[in-house]
């Protein structure tokens, strides 16, 4: 029984191992496969978030390579294809957003916080009042101070 288990979990096992499989998207050429894992590599799953195409199991992620692969068939270029994808689910669909006024934030504030943070890093390290030697006016009142307190911790 345990030996029927174990062949039964290592047959699911296999299925696991890709989720592009070279079957389901059949290329004339090796340059339009390599051109389809590119693109299943660059595009997000918009469920997944954290996953490209390539690597989600998620039912959208499958469709969308579907129709990637639909799209390489018709003949669009890959600019046509991530158009197609961006004008359905935004920007987001892709790893490397463009700069625009909606992403200006995403790819220059973390530059900026940290040209701000070396910044305040030196102001602090270096800012401090440089001590001024004291003039004899205020050496005698420091004299006078010191020998208030020595009389009043000697009674």
């Amino acid at each position: 029984m345990k030996l029927i288990l174990a062949l039964c979990l290592s047959l699911f096992a296999l299925t696991s191992q890709a989720v592009v499989d070279g079957h389901k998207y059949p290329f004339d050429n090796k340059v339009d496969k390599e051109r389809f894992e590119v693109l299943a590599a660059e595009l997000r799953c918009p469920k997944c978030q954290n996953q490209n195409l390539a690597d989600s199991n998620a039912p959208v992620a499958s469709d969308l390579r579907d129709k990637v692969y639909e799209l390489m068939i018709e003949g669009q270029t890959d600019d046509e294809i991530v158009g197609y994808l961006v004008a359905r689910y935004g920007d987001f669909v892709r790893y490397n957003p463009p700069v625009q006024k909606n992403t200006f934030f995403l790819w220059f504030a973390p530059g900026t916080m940290v040209l701000i943070a070396i910044i305040v890093i030196i102001s602090i390290t270096r800012g401090g009042k440089k001590s001024q030697p004291l003039s004899e006016e205020e050496k005698a009142k420091l004299a006078k101070l010191q020998a208030a307190r020595r009389e009043k911790q000697d009674s």
